[in-house]
């Protein structure tokens, strides 16, 4: 959790790589997203380095001079000028400025989604692959392996995913996989969709269901659900055999458990159903 300072920083980053990037066209949005990666990696790699961007006790203009002069050369101008405006900001901690950058990074290529009109599909296509490394160990365990060369944790995901995904659900996962962090990867995808929800100003509800829903089931659960919480919802339904039946529906940290197993364990405590 990012304090005060840190969030109004992220706030004012994020709003500076919309203006930077407001005529850039999809290609160079993608590519921006791949430099600031690279440069995660470096930052994570270079702990000085980053204690230095983040230094408050350095003066703003140095840290941007530092941020711009490190990589200068090595990544494009919309990377360095992304990079100098998040290092000129005050941050709490190194960690902060580190997600900052992350996060640039992931928004630079929801922007390229948003334009091409494909918001939609990523968000759906990387809820589905974060369930599905839910639920598969061993692809969860090779993907975020930092032990293992980055080259070859790309190659599998390719062949897990290539002819089956977006290029910009690729994009994102290549990013997560590039510089995992030491984080459960199926948790940073299901991050992931929620920030393409986000940027259609939508909430996730993620659905836990016995049986598939018909599609005006589901969007009258999200109509229902959008008047509820006073904001647009966006349903994510995943079939889960053992509740049995009813829904189990999770918003944010609050989950609605109306399944047929939960009543049945409420009823087997002795609890009032």
């Amino acid at each position: 959790m990012m304090h005060a300072t840190s969030r109004e920083s992220l706030a004012a980053a994020r709003q500076r790589l919309e203006e930077l990037t407001s005529d850039v066209d999809t290609g160079e949005l993608r590519r921006l997203g791949g430099e600031l990666t690279a440069i995660l990696d470096v930052l994570l790699n270079e702990r000085v380095l980053l204690r230095h961007l983040a230094d408050p006790a350095t003066a703003a203009s140095a840290r941007g001079g530092l941020a711009t002069g490190v990589f200068e050369g090595k990544v494009g101008e919309f990377a360095s000028n992304a990079l100098r405006e998040v290092a000129v900001l005050r941050w709490s901690t190194w960690r902060d400025l580190a997600d900052a950058v992350e996060l640039l990074a992931r928004q630079a290529v929801l922007i390229a989604a948003e334009r091409e009109n494909t918001l939609d599909e990523t968000e759906d296509e990387l809820f589905r692959f974060g369930r599905v490394l839910g639920s598969e160990n061993e692809l969860r365990s090779l993907l975020s392996d930092g032990q293992t060369p980055a080259d070859r944790r790309l190659g599998l995901l390719h062949t897990v995913l290539d002819g089956k995904a977006g290029r910009d659900t690729l994009e994102l996962l290549e990013q997560v996989v590039r510089v995992p962090r030491g984080r459960s990867l199926d948790v940073v995808v299901g991050h992931l969709a929620e920030l393409a929800a986000a940027r259609r100003q939508r909430t996730v509800a993620q659905v836990s269901a016995a049986a598939p829903l018909t599609d005006e089931q589901e969007e009258r659960l999200a109509r229902v659900l959008s008047q509820v919480y006073g904001r647009t919802i966006s349903v994510q339904v995943e079939l889960d055999p053992e509740v049995l039946g009813g829904l189990v529906i999770r918003v944010g940290d609050e989950v609605i458990d109306g399944s047929v197993a939960n009543r049945l364990a409420m009823a087997a405590r002795g609890l009032p159903a």
